[in-house]
């Protein structure tokens, strides 16, 4: 499946959610710009590496937050800024502007904490803002479960689009990631499914309470 968009309006512009998309695009424009020689070192520099964060916590800790703006291809920035897109803008509605930034950096942060301690000996760098925005998705499903969303869906050869309750696509999805890590191995380059698995649940249980806090 592959969200198109969703039946849920807004009431304000998702300013940090355009700056967060917008960051995004100019830095991995400048990542792809550097000869290959200067690249390695700006990944070693920004990119989260698990064993040198272990080695030198208080050096590497500014790579939790810098890694959320790398990317590692241009569909994997594409991927993650439409999804950041679709889902992002309701809970910056629901957070207001700067509550939501640090949210979204909060769960980013977790993320790559999770995925560390999964393989704290890695030396594979992390890259990628899904962590933060895999928070978003969770936070998404608490507060907006019954809304639709337009997914693609493939069918063998035919693709057909259907809308889909959130709850559903949200489940498939975090059910998806959940199978795929406990098939991955952590240490070896591919996807941080841990990472994915733990921004999820991060974001689900600060908008839960945020919720609750809320209407009491």
């Amino acid at each position: 499946m592959f969200p198109l968009h969703d039946d849920n309006p807004t009431q304000d512009t998702s300013v940090v959610v355009y700056a967060l998309i917008l960051v995004n695009v100019l830095i991995f424009g400048y990542q792809v710009s550097l000869p290959n020689f200067q690249l390695g070192e700006w990944l070693d520099n920004w990119a989260l590496v698990p064993k040198e964060l272990i080695a030198n916590p208080s050096k590497e800790a500014i790579a939790l937050f810098s890694s959320q703006f790398l990317h590692a291809s241009i569909f994997h920035l594409v991927g993650n800024m439409w999804f950041l897109y679709l889902f992002g803008n309701n809970i910056e509605d629901q957070l207001g502007h700067w509550k939501f930034l640090f949210f979204y950096l909060l769960c980013g942060v977790v993320a790559g904490l999770v995925q560390v301690i999964t393989a704290p000996m890695s030396l594979v760098p992390m890259v990628g803002a899904s962590g933060a925005i895999s928070g978003v998705m969770g936070a998404y499903l608490v507060r907006f479960p019954r809304a639709r969303i337009l997914s693609l869906v493939f069918l063998g050869i035919f693709i057909t689009a259907i809308p889909i309750p959130a709850a559903v696509f949200l489940g498939l999805w975090i059910a998806g990631q959940t199978i795929y890590a406990a098939m991955a191995n952590p240490n070896l380059p591919g996807v941080a499914y841990f990472a994915h698995i733990s921004g999820f649940v991060i974001g689900a249980i600060a908008m839960f309470l945020l919720s609750r806090r809320s209407k009491d």
